[in-house]
């Protein structure tokens, strides 16, 4: 069956009362920023904010109207209540969260600049709780056959220990034994992992996931495919590796492409300045898979996506603290409204 077939019989399937429409897996950390551009050096005070890429999914999910739950494990302290708090507070359901008086919380610091000053991030999350999460502590309970539609996990979990390679490759085998269809997002962090090895751990979910989104330059530097082919060459490669199966591909300012083996859209994207960019490509993919849920449709799910990463990129933080409402205007066309009232 092609990969074309297998989404009209899905969009076909009669509808079943399912507890969430997504399952996502993954380390959610908090972030210190200094004010106003200062660098860490200067700065006297930190703003404090929650982000993690599953969960920064998970909320968009949410707030866009899908059933989500998220799954992780905390450290039992102040910090690790203050990240499920937040990410609770959103409408995502945080129940199957693992809870350990052990390890510690991860954290990030963003160091935000201005041009011709790059921002730079910190990472300090080694032996946090998350990365060691166990296949043992898993809760199966929730790998049930109905009580999700889909497994949303990202290339973050692979790159951070061997347990956590562990863990997505046991909670992948467990989803599609319950029927459920999986996302990947590639989503390389160099700080954490070199392309080589980002491209062994993920090398067997970027071919089999039911949808996979990538950055181009992920494309380019995990899978070695030559940067001077236009976009469509480098996605027909992906695709004659993925057998066909969907596949989104962001180009940064340039927009975004969605392709199966016999449809492929391109998406421009207007230029938007960036209050707030880490969390787009997350909220990227909330609006994607939140549009494909609705119907498996490439070319609407695409829009969708570059609409809620451009309302994200208006908001500080890294949580997409957006509206379905706001979606659809700019989906419809209508993104001049300076002032509602």
């Amino acid at each position: 069956m092609s990969a074309s077939e297998s989404e009209k019989e899905a969009a076909n399937q009669p509808k079943v009362q399912r507890d969430y429409d997504v399952v996502t897996i993954g380390e959610t950390m908090l972030r210190l920023t200094p004010d106003a551009f200062l660098r860490l050096e200067q700065a006297e005070s930190l703003q404090v904010h929650v982000g993690g890429s599953e969960s920064n999914t998970a909320v968009g999910l949410a707030r866009l109207g899908k059933r989500v739950a998220w799954i992780s494990r905390l450290t039992d302290n102040h910090l690790g209540h203050r990240i499920a708090r937040a990410i609770a507070a959103q409408g995502v359901d945080t129940q199957h969260v693992v809870w350990t008086d052990q390890d510690r919380v991860g954290l990030y610091f963003l160091e935000t600049g201005s041009p011709p000053r790059s921002s730079h991030v910190i990472y300090d999350r080694a032996n946090s709780a998350f990365s060691r999460f166990v296949p043992s502590e898993l809760p199966t309970g929730i790998f049930e056959v109905g009580r999700s539609q889909w497994l949303h996990v990202t290339g973050i979990s692979l790159w951070l220990s061997d347990s956590g390679r562990e863990l997505i490759g046991h909670a992948v085998r467990l989803a599609r034994a319950a029927g459920w269809q999986v996302s990947f997002d590639v989503n390389h962090r160099t700080l954490l992992c070199s392309a080589s090895s980002a491209q062994v751990y993920s090398q067997s979910l970027f071919e089999t996931a039911d949808l996979v989104f990538l950055p181009r330059r992920d494309a380019v530097n995990l899978w070695g495919l030559d940067n001077r082919q236009s976009d469509e060459l480098v996605m027909g490669q992906l695709l004659s590796m993925r057998a066909g199966r969907p596949t989104v591909m962001t180009l940064g300012e340039r927009g975004a492409m969605a392709s199966n083996s016999t449809q492929s859209f391109f998406q421009a994207c207007k230029p938007v300045e960036p209050v707030g960019r880490l969390g787009g490509g997350d909220a990227f993919s909330a609006g994607f898979l939140s549009a494909w849920l609705d119907k498996p449709d490439l070319d609407r799910s695409l829009c969708w996506a570059i609409a809620t990463a451009r309302l994200k990129y208006s908001i500080p933080g890294d949580l997409p603290f957006i509206n379905r409402a706001e979606v659809e205007r700019l989906v419809g066309g209508d993104a001049n409204v300076s002032l509602v009232r």
